[in-house]
């Protein structure tokens, strides 16, 4: 997962500020993917959100696995106090996110811009590098055919002259070609280095459009239009902007509730979450990823998911760690057709193997498995009892021992493993274990300096909440849980680490 220090000198020079959204408990993955993947620093969090300062290049941006949508942050600051003023005093307020400090708004801007830049002119001498490789083939392509002509007419001694004749003629025509091809091939440089300075539009002549989201007391008072109104306007009257709500330049995103006020614009159109490598969705992508990346995945590992489903958490494993062996397993013939679609769509059919068995009697000899990563159904389809003990039993028949088995488990399966045992252990209550290292969440605002404060531990320690700790199962001795949304519902991320030979 660590990037090269080269990936990121293209980037912005003294390091932008950035913050990405992210599921309720993928925040400490997150955090220490952008550690690791973007050399950030100063990486913070408060709920759903996880904000750090990186010099990384668009690039770099779109390898996040963990985050749901990444933005280029413009303010942060504490929250409107709606339950004391009129509603027209928090309109004042509001328009001063932009008025106080319209030189952020452009700083802002700029660095967009130069992302925006950046990456076409990579992508630009990407494709003359390969317009230039085309054309050296096609050279070659020609001297060959010379050289074969050449050979026929040693061959051949009548009409020497006149072969002879014709081939300083197609000699002469292909130079003639040659040069022709090589002045278009410039003039489509300079066209497309034209086009690209006109495309990229000034700050004046921007276009944008505000999207807006309200929680807690905010949303009761206002609603996202009269948010987004209110900015836009002020916007117009600071910059002389244009709104565009179809195709916008730029696109503004707010977020006010109880907690902060965060003022950002989107990176890229497509939420980061959505793979375009995955043709059906299953598990979340990120939530998938996230359990493959505490699987401590190693080259030359085997991997399985004995309860693969459309193979979500195979996928996010083998872009990740390619070095490694794969396999998948599934009672249904749909969701294992589903599977073989999306490794189609992802180039992966060969490095996947998919195996119609059930999860309780799988073909594999006892402890021939290194790394088993599974998402346990649950819900109203997939009412497993006390199955998922027989479930365990047959994975911990298949690890090794010291291998590491990684489920997302509910709280109903949690239930049945304890057997209503209340075992629990102090978690805090974005599903981060209090023991995570290195995570800081960050409550205070930014000023213009770009700092800021953390909470104190003695303040985190306060808000917790019990999540289950699993008891040891045979052999599987429980080593991390987190807690993460999956929409509607909450699961758990359990990590086992087989102790010993089970002797099954």
């Amino acid at each position: 997962m660590a990037a090269g220090p080269g990936d990121r000198n293209s980037g912005p020079a003294a390091g932008a500020r950035f913050f990405c959204t992210a599921g309720r408990g993928l925040e400490p993955f997150l955090m220490r993917e952008v550690r690791v993947r973007l050399q950030a620093v100063q990486v913070e969090y408060v709920s759903g959100k996880v904000f750090f300062t990186t010099c990384s290049d668009l690039n770099m941006l779109k390898k996040l696995k963990s985050a749901e949508r990444l933005f280029l942050l413009i303010k942060k600051q504490f929250p409107f106090n709606v339950s004391s003023v009129n509603k027209g005093k928090i309109y004042n307020e509001m328009q001063r996110l932009i008025n106080d400090d319209p030189e952020s708004w452009l700083n802002t801007i700029s660095i967009w811009k130069n992302l925006l830049e950046l990456d076409a002119k990579k992508k630009r001498l990407s494709q003359r590098d390969a317009n230039l490789l085309k054309r050296k083939m096609g050279e070659n392509d020609t001297i060959i055919t010379k050289k074969l002509k050449a050979e026929q007419m040693q061959k051949t001694q009548e009409n020497r002259e006149c072969q002879l004749e014709k081939q300083v003629e197609e000699e002469t025509l292909a130079q003639g070609d040659f040069l022709t091809s090589r002045e278009k091939f410039q003039l489509e440089e300079h066209q497309n280095e034209a086009a690209e300075a006109a495309g990229t539009p000034s700050q004046n002549d921007l276009t944008f459009r505000v999207s807006c989201r309200c929680s807690g007391a905010v949303a009761k008072t206002f609603s996202a239009q009269e948010v987004g109104r209110i900015i836009g306007i002020a916007l117009m009257k600071q910059f002389g902007w244009k709104a565009d709500l179809r195709d916008p330049d730029v696109e503004i995103f707010i977020h006010l509730n109880d907690i902060y006020s965060v003022v950002g614009i989107p990176v890229f159109r497509a939420p980061l979450a959505s793979r375009a490598y995955i043709r059906t969705a299953g598990l979340r992508s990120t939530v998938a990823w996230a359990m493959a990346s505490v699987a401590e995945i190693k080259a030359g590992a085997l991997v399985l998911d004995p309860m693969c489903g459309l193979g979500t958490i195979l996928l996010e494993a083998a872009k990740e760690w390619p070095d490694a062996h794969y396999v998948g397993a599934d009672v249904s013939d749909a969701q294992l057709q589903g599977a073989r679609d999306n490794l189609k769509a992802a180039g992966l059919e060969d490095k996947i193997a998919l195996l119609k068995v059930s999860v309780v009697e799988l073909p594999l000899p006892s402890e021939s498995v290194d790394v088993i990563i599974s998402d346990i159904p649950f819900g109203k389809k997939f009412k497993l009892g006390k199955d998922i003990k027989s479930i365990l039993r047959e994975m911990e028949r298949v690890l090794h021992a010291g291998g590491t088995a990684v489920l997302l488990l509910s709280e109903a399966h949690c239930r049945g493993l304890t057997d209503g045992e209340e075992s629990s252990v102090p978690s805090n209550s974005d599903g981060r274990r209090t023991d995570e290292p290195g995570a800081q969440k960050c409550l205070t605002p930014e000023g213009k300096t770009g700092t800021s404060e953390t909470v104190p531990p003695s303040l985190e320690a306060s808000n917790q909440e019990r999540l289950p700790k699993m008891p040891p199962f045979g052999s599987l001795v429980p080593v991390e849980c987190y807690k993460v949304s999956l929409g509607k519902t909450d699961a758990f991320i359990h990590k086992y680490k087989k102790s010993y030979s089970s002797g099954l």
